[in-house]
């Protein structure tokens, strides 16, 4: 381990091999920091957090600090971060209340750059992106691949489908559903996201079933319970439509539209 002199490491902090501190930082107790990870100078990383591998975290973050919820009452919550990710300057990751799922967690491989903010309980999956400032508020839940531009505010209890790309300064205040283009205050779909779905090697099949069945469901003038019982008569039963229907039928705020 490669500790600067000047930071605050606590003995009860667990540091695993090949770790690095910079200067100032603050690591409290009963943190877990896995192998080659490397901490930048004047990082606060508070109790109950725990940090995987072969990461990198920027100057001024601060995480696993207190939910902004008035509703907290001091129970004990974690902050789980996977392996690889890259957090960039200033971002905040707060820890749990004892609501829900009951921690906050950040997968693997994604890239949060700088100001974002991850409020109370929020899951986000893989390989996900999220420009400068954007913001989650709580209890919202990103699913993998999910791309979402700079200085996007999310509403509590959202959920943002995987492989979807939501555009710069836009309001999202319900569900986005996987594989779409969104954007706008507030925002609306505004078709599939065909160039990322084809970055990502999605097959020619899959995405003209998956343009089939965005165009039932929103360019039709059919109910929405119409065209998804269309979708399944007509559109090949493969695990993207599947999921883009499962996606959408348990929204509970409701979909973009």
């Amino acid at each position: 381990m490669n500790i600067h002199p000047t930071a605050i490491v606590s003995p009860e902090a667990h540091l695993e091999e090949g770790v690095e501190v910079g200067p100032y930082t603050v690591i409290n107790p009963d943190v877990t920091i896995g192998k080659n990870t490397v901490i930048g100078p004047h990082v606060v990383i508070e109790s109950h957090t725990d940090i995987g591998e072969n990461c990198r975290i920027f100057q001024f973050c601060s995480l696993g600090g207190d939910p902004q919820d008035l509703k907290f009452g001091g129970e004990e919550s974690r902050v789980i971060i996977g392996n690889n990710n890259t957090i960039r300057e200033y971002v905040t990751i707060n820890r749990a209340t004892s609501a829900d799922i009951g921690v906050t967690i950040i997968g693997d491989n994604n890239f949060l750059m700088a100001y974002c903010h991850i409020a109370h309980n929020c899951k986000l999956e893989n390989n996900i992106v999220m420009a400068n400032a954007s913001t989650l508020a709580g209890h919202i839940h990103v699913e993998d691949y999910a791309i979402i531009g700079g200085m996007v505010g999310f509403h509590q209890f959202t959920r943002i489908g995987c492989h979807c790309m939501i555009g710069g300064a836009s309001a999202v205040s319900k569900d986005v559903p996987p594989y779409v283009l969104a954007a706008g205050n507030y925002a609306e779909v505004q078709g599939l996201n065909l160039i990322g779905l084809k970055r990502r090697g999605f097959k020619k099949e899959t995405i003209r079933a998956l343009k089939k069945a965005y165009t039932i469901i929103f360019r039709s003038s059919l109910l929405l319970s119409e065209a998804i019982k269309r979708v399944e008569e007509e559109v090949e039963d493969i695990p993207e439509v599947k999921h883009f229907i499962d996606f959408i039928q348990k929204s509970e705020r409701g979909i973009c539209r």
